[in-house]
Formats: structure tokens, C-alpha cells, sequence
């Protein structure tokens, strides 16, 4: 089952970019570009979800993908 997690990103001084997440607590994630630091952040939310899980007994308490929802798309150009 897909969950959704909102993620704040900013871009550094150094000029990588920076996803944190009030969602799941420790998640931190740092790329070179928006997409890296997004994958990454899926990777470190997966680990960190199925963590939780583990240590609650299967208490979920991230919502799950709806039929419809919004998604802000970032592009290279």
C-alpha cells in the first residue's frame, strides 16, 4: 500500500538540496538535484516507515493514496 508523506525542500548555500519530512521523524535526505534528494527520501521514508512499523506492531498512522489527489511535478528545462 502506497502512503503519503509531504516533504520540505530547500536548497543550500553549497548548492545541494535538502528534504526533511514533519511527517516521519528523522527523515533527512540530501542530493544534487530535486530528484535525487526525492528518491532518496523515498528510500529513507520506506526504511523509516517499516521501522516504525516494527517497533509499533503494525500501526500505521501515514495516510494512504486516495483515488485523487494533487502532485506538484518538478521539470528540468
Amino acid at each position: 500500500m502506497e502512503r503519503i508523506i509531504n516533504l520540505h525542500i530547500e536548497k543550500l548555500p553549497e548548492g545541494v538540496y535538502l528534504a526533511t519530512s514533519d511527517d516521519i521523524q528523522g527523515l533527512v535526505a540530501q542530493g544534487r538535484t530535486v530528484s535525487e534528494a526525492i528518491e532518496i527520501a523515498r528510500d529513507v521514508a520506506r526504511r523509516l516507515f517499516e521501522a516504525k512499523m516494527e517497533r509499533e506492531g503494525g500501526l500505521v498512522s501515514l495516510p494512504a493514496v486516495s483515488d485523487k489527489f494533487d502532485y506538484t511535478l518538478v521539470i528540468g528545462t
